[in-house]
């Protein structure tokens, strides 16, 4: 999703289904040079095996090797979904370690300290750092049908294109079960044991939480759930199309605020731009608030038209994740807390 910029929206401004990318405090690249190189803990299936790789992305491109890769670079939500499923990366990119220096919600389990951060914030790509690394792959999602690979500045993608073959998988204008499926074949290609208890357990209880979820919406289908994201200056109101997430949560019958096409067109498709005077534009019973450390998060939202809001003031805001790790693990607890939600809301717009 492009960052929205005055009057167009350009690569920049690609909007991952809620927020602009970038508003707010920009994270801090602290630490970045120093962090060590190396990946989880956990020992790859990947890296005991040989024989040759081949995989098809979402761009319609094949990547063949002689080998499985080894040396995995990818966007931090990438190596997050592929640390869930054994499979290590020796570098990322994006949101990583927040200004603090804990680790980005988008890093998931990972040990961050044990990665080579090549950029912490839009636009940073150490192409040396990433060259040292001999990457074998760069794995990153795409938000656009361009195949444009997400965290991967325009002005380096040549020369990072010529250091390794790269493999895209689209979280553009599709449900969140079709990436989940894909991010699950790549990490079976790598070498990922997709029989292991716990692998398969993840995706009983994504099932499960799935059917609670459907059923929670079911049984109050006058519950309106809005979609949010908070800047200084802005407040942001997703529609569900082209968000994996929202189209997803929508199909099992969560009753969303969607904003008409014609207000969403200086988002892209992806959102309409409200002031904070105009926050109460749209009437919801329950607000999902965008949680990535690029935003505003609610607890530190100080206008006095959000803290009025109905759904607010009868503390029914939740979190919402618009870039998913794309892991069966990591995606339960987004359909559970919607459905706990709305198990427990109240109408009050």
């Amino acid at each position: 999703m492009p960052n929205a910029r005055a009057t167009h929206l350009t690569r920049r401004g690609i909007l991952a289904a809620g927020g602009a990318l970038g508003l707010g405090a920009a994270l801090a690249a602290c630490g970045d040079d120093d962090a060590k190189s190396g990946g989880s803990d956990k020992e790859t299936a990947a890296a005991a095996k040989s024989g040759p790789w081949t995989f098809k992305d979402d761009r319609g491109t094949t990547v063949k090797l002689d080998k499985i890769p080894a040396n995995i670079v990818a966007f931090t939500g990438v190596g997050a979904a592929l640390h869930d499923y054994g499979i290590s990366v020796k570098g990322v990119f994006g949101p990583t370690r927040t200004a603090d220096g804990k680790a980005d919600v988008q890093a998931g389990d990972m040990d961050i300290s044990k990665l080579t951060i090549l950029g912490n914030v839009w636009d940073q790509f150490n192409v040396e750092k990433y060259a040292a690394l001999a990457p074998d792959v760069l794995i990153s999602t795409m938000f656009d049908t361009a195949g444009t690979l997400w965290y991967v500045p325009e002005t380096s993608k040549d020369k990072i294109a010529k250091l390794a073959p790269s493999v895209g998988v689209s979280v553009y204008d599709r449900q969140l079960i079709e990436p989940l499926q894909r991010m699950w074949e790549l990490a079976e290609s790598l070498g990922a044991d997709m029989k292991a208890a716990e692998v398969a357990d993840a995706k009983k209880r994504f099932e499960t939480a799935a059917a609670r979820l459907r059923a929670a919406a079911k049984a109050k289908p006058e519950i309106k759930v809005m979609a949010g994201s908070a800047s200084t200056e802005l407040f942001y109101v997703s529609g569900t199309n082209l968000s994996i997430d929202l189209e997803y949560f929508k199909s099992l019958g969560v009753n969303f605020v969607e904003p008409p096409e014609s207000a969403k067109k200086l988002g892209g498709g992806w959102y309409e731009s409200l002031s904070w005077e105009n926050v109460d534009k749209y009437a919801a019973d329950i607000i999902m608030m965008d949680d990535r450390s690029s935003t505003i998060q609610p607890a530190d939202i100080a206008e006095a038209t959000w803290k009025k809001l109905p759904a607010v003031k009868a503390g029914q805001v939740i979190a919402r994740s618009p870039e998913p790790i794309l892991s069966y693990d990591k995606c339960v607890p987004l359909l559970d807390n919607l459905a706990e939600a709305l198990e427990k809301a109240k109408k009050v717009s």
